[in-house]
């Protein structure tokens, strides 16, 4: 016959030490700059926070301190459509990419990406899944992680 012991105790809830340890977008920020994974943290204003650098390797944006401080579409990330000649994305288009859309709407969103290199003809197409980052219970930016294709 089996014997099961049961014990009980007070839950053990760590007290935060430092306003950085409370601040859920200052925790992700963290996390996403030393993560081996391709991933990429905007904040409200799409200025990039944090990107991997596997994530710069996979959006062909050379190096993390090249991108961080920079807006998004304006750091050298180049969106093309999926045409056989791609051309750049519209302004209307590049609202609707997961990192954006995210932010924008609150929600989880997913997509894929078709991005250029400098000097490259050829796309690759990435897939992308987003979601809202918080803080105080408002959207403080997006948080999406990146797969090549």
């Amino acid at each position: 016959m089996a014997h099961v012991e049961l014990s009980l105790s007070e839950v053990f809830a760590p007290a935060a030490s430092t306003e950085q340890e409370s601040d859920n977008f200052g925790q992700w920020s963290g996390m996403v700059s030393r993560a081996a994974e391709p991933c990429l943290l905007i904040d409200a204003g799409t200025t990039v926070v944090a990107i991997s650098s596997s994530g710069c390797d996979l959006l062909c944006l050379g190096a993390p301190e090249d991108v961080i401080g920079l807006p998004l579409l304006e750091g050298g990330l180049r969106l093309v459509d999926f045409t056989a000649s791609p051309s750049e994305l519209t302004e209307q288009e590049t609202d609707k990419i997961p990192p954006l859309l995210a932010l924008h709407s609150g929600r989880l969103a997913r997509g894929l990406l078709r991005v250029q290199g400098p000097g490259s003809d050829a796309g690759r197409t990435v897939d992308a899944i987003s979601t809202p980052v918080l803080t105080d219970g408002a959207v403080a930016g997006s948080l999406t992680f990146l797969s090549a294709v």
